[in-house]
């Protein structure tokens, strides 16, 4: 359901329907980095493989941010997004997205990493960064593609849409090789 997916979707020239459900995203204690985000988007794609019809292809992703090896989800509330971002501030966090692509008959799991670190973030560049952005729907509370992501980031290795949310140019080639000529 994710609006930044569905744009990178379309920008590739596919013709995208969203199909939103709630789901349980609960995953098992003992996942660690992208195990956990692997686990999630074919969770997620189990709960709707039965739906497709025959001609259909189904896109499902999550991404998280690992730090100081744990992980940041979105956050339930502002006060945890705050959190969050001062824990990522003047520090390196790598974000994981991973994409479940599948039909009735088969389907891949492959996720991309990067890493992002942080400059120093201030209590006012904070407290701006919650107050005029919805940081509630993004894992680790901040969007690349927002103030706080034009501000804060210093510097990125690996692909700037994974960030985002989706790992365009891997997708395309898993892609390539997943459908038929």
């Amino acid at each position: 359901g994710s609006p930044r997916r569905k744009m990178i979707l379309e920008s590739l020239g596919l013709k995208i329907e969203l199909r939103p459900k709630d789901m349980d995203e609960s995953y098992p204690d003992h996942l660690q980095a992208q195990e956990i985000p692997e686990f999630l988007a074919a969770k997620k794609a189990l709960e709707q493989i039965d739906d497709l019809e025959d001609n259909e292809v189904l896109i499902t992703a999550d991404t998280v941010v690992w730090i100081n090896n744990h992980v940041l989800n979105k956050p339930q509330d502002l006060f945890e997004a705050a959190t969050m971002l001062q824990e990522i501030s003047d520090s390196k966090h790598i974000v994981y997205t991973a994409v479940c692509v599948g039909t009735k008959n088969k389907s891949i799991v492959f996720s991309e990493k990067t890493e992002v670190t942080f400059h120093p973030l201030t209590n006012k560049e904070i407290e701006f960064y919650l107050n005029l952005y919805s940081p509630l729907d993004k894992a680790g509370a901040y969007g690349i593609q927002e103030f706080i992501g034009y501000i804060g980031i210093k510097k990125i290795k690996g692909d700037f849409y994974n960030v985002v949310g989706f790992p365009v140019q891997r997708f395309w080639k898993e892609l390539e090789r997943f459908l038929p000529d």
